[in-house]
């Protein structure tokens, strides 16, 4: 093999791990415990997440050519810049009366 064909092939490998390296293959692929999917929103291109029981999780289709992938935690979805899918996310509950200030009339 020539110096060249040597220092090639090793660029390569470094370029492949400083990449993430095995990263490139879906996560689903190598565990199936990963159900969070990451998808890119058509109209935005905001990266978006959505886990099992929200709203459009079971309709969001995983495409990798759009840079989509799943994911095995939130944490890890929000490490690499993903937002948590605000629909089917239970809305928070009206304050109480009691956390209310009193409404009493201007002197």
């Amino acid at each position: 093999m020539s110096k060249f064909a040597l220092i090639v092939a090793a660029v390569s490998a470094v370029t492949f791990v400083a990449s993430g390296g095995y990263k490139l293959i879906p996560a689903r692929d190598l565990d199936a415990s990963c159900t969070i999917k990451g998808n890119v929103s058509i109209n935005s291109g905001e990266r978006i997440y959505h886990v099992p029981g929200q709203e459009f999780y079971d309709a969001t289709k995983i495409s990798h050519r759009h840079g989509e992938r799943w994911f095995c935690s939130e944490a890890e979805a929000q490490a690499a810049g993903w937002r948590k899918a605000r629909r089917g996310e239970a809305l928070p509950s009206a304050p109480s009366a009691k956390a209310r200030p009193s409404m009493r009339p201007c002197p």
